[in-house]
């Protein structure tokens, strides 16, 4: 086991998957700002100024006299992360089709 460990990491496997998650990363943060500072506003903007980050059912009050914590549903957020999974699904849709599209047209070349 310790043998295939090494060879593993010789592989570049290792590599390969710390680039593939530091870029993960980076481009989730780019979503994250596509979503709240633009996609959020013009929801905003075409929902009358309803702001999605914000939107919850709440189910129990707070009741900071006996130190208790809002109970609540917080929807807005979570439609808020689905627009970002949505976006980052499209783009890897969109980047895995661009790469199959090349991988054909240059095997197609060889041929």
């Amino acid at each position: 086991m310790l043998r295939e460990f090494k060879q593993f990491i010789a592989q570049g496997n290792v590599l390969d998957l710390a680039v593939g998650v530091i870029i993960g990363a980076a481009f989730g943060k780019i979503v994250n700002s596509f979503v709240e500072d633009i996609i959020n506003p013009i929801l905003g903007v075409l929902t009358g100024g309803v702001d999605f980050s914000q939107q919850k059912i709440v189910l129990e009050a707070a009741n900071e006299a006996a130190g208790k914590a809002e109970v609540a549903i917080r929807y807005g957020n979570f439609l808020n992360v689905t627009i970002q999974f949505i976006i980052i699904a499209w783009v890897i849709f969109l980047i895995v089709k661009a790469a199959n599209r090349l991988r054909m047209s240059s095997s197609m070349k060889k041929a």
